[in-house]
């Protein structure tokens, strides 16, 4: 009998947990062909969501939990939740319940038809209308500067055949893993199913501005060497323009020696603009450099520091 896993990472969800369980389950019902385990991947809560996990998973064998030594960020942790989970079909669900759990039901159907990836896609939601232009904005200019297909509104829901956990497995050993751009890069036939996300109804978001700018330039430095190019155009451009308005200034000062006088303000004003363009330059290099450096340090996804309802015998991933 073939397997389904479903993967939720949480952090601080003790509102959400159960829901998120019971309702799953209720939709995996309606498949008494397949076995299902249910992996919930808990980074170092400080409420009550570690000790409602072990009450589920006493209840439930096919409710397994890791949790984790600390809190490894909302990016390393799913990803090695992924890489823990044994099914022919892995679905990938936060703990949030803003996605649908409901929705999963629909996307194996499509995984039994032969689709190696089906993607929960975004075309509408109840948050802030603003912040949505605003994503829908990054995603197309992600889609400008690279040649690879990027799913807009794609944050990782959905059904993935073993095929394609296989080769995240085996040939995407990042550190610090952008899964949207995992699959984006895989490039295998898929199959999007549309849904609102709804606005979360218990706790609150874990996403700060500045876990937002990280997955967008992480977005940017996995998928694209573009902004590297655009610095060194830049910097060709702004050397020429230089040239010519000093060639200007020299000319105006040899025909009108006496009268002509440069003045202090648009020096003042081009070191500031100089220095701006400079900084920006560094920033858009560092990026890239930081991405190297988290590549060569090779730290693991995260330290597991309990395992709940498996198998001694299942393998575990290298941390």
């Amino acid at each position: 009998m073939k397997l389904i896993s479903v993967v939720s990472p949480c952090y601080n969800e003790e509102g959400n947990v159960e829901q998120l369980y019971l309702r799953t389950r209720e939709t995996l019902a309606r498949f008494p062909q397949y076995r299902y385990e249910h992996i919930f991947i808990d980074n170092a809560s400080t409420d009550r969501t570690v000790e409602i996990l072990r009450r589920l998973a006493a209840m439930d064998k096919s409710v397994k939990v890791i949790v984790n030594a600390r809190n490894f960020g909302h990016l390393r942790s799913p990803q090695h939740a992924l890489m823990c989970a044994e099914g022919d079909a892995v679905a990938v669900l936060l703990s949030d319940l803003q996605d649908p759990p409901e929705l999963i039901g629909e996307m194996i159907e499509e995984w039994e038809r032969g689709t190696p990836i089906v993607a929960g896609i975004k075309n509408s939601s109840d948050e802030n209308g603003t912040m949505f232009g605003i994503r829908t904005l990054y995603y197309r200019t992600v889609a400008m500067l690279t040649n690879i297909h990027v799913l807009e509104h794609f944050h990782g829901f959905g059904v993935y055949d073993r095929k394609v956990i296989d080769i995240i497995r085996t040939r995407f050993p990042d550190p610090y893993p952008y899964f949207r751009g995992i699959i984006a890069e895989i490039g295998l036939p898929h199959k999007s199913v549309y849904y609102n996300q709804k606005r979360r109804e218990r706790g609150i978001t874990k996403n700060n501005f500045y876990t937002l700018y990280d997955i967008a330039m992480l977005g940017i430095t996995n998928l694209s060497k573009v902004p590297l190019r655009l610095v060194t155009f830049t910097g060709f451009l702004f050397a020429l323009l230089s040239a010519l308005v000093g060639l200007g200034y020299l000319i105006a000062k040899l025909v009108f020696w006496n009268n002509f006088s440069i003045g202090i303000a648009p020096v003042v004003v081009g070191l500031f603009f100089f220095g701006s363009v400079q900084m920006v330059a560094l920033g858009v290099i560092g990026e890239y450099v930081g991405s190297i450096h988290t590549m060569v340090q090779n730290r693991p996804l995260v330290i597991e520091k309990e395992r709940i309802n498996f198998d001694d015998s299942e393998e575990k991933p290298k941390e």
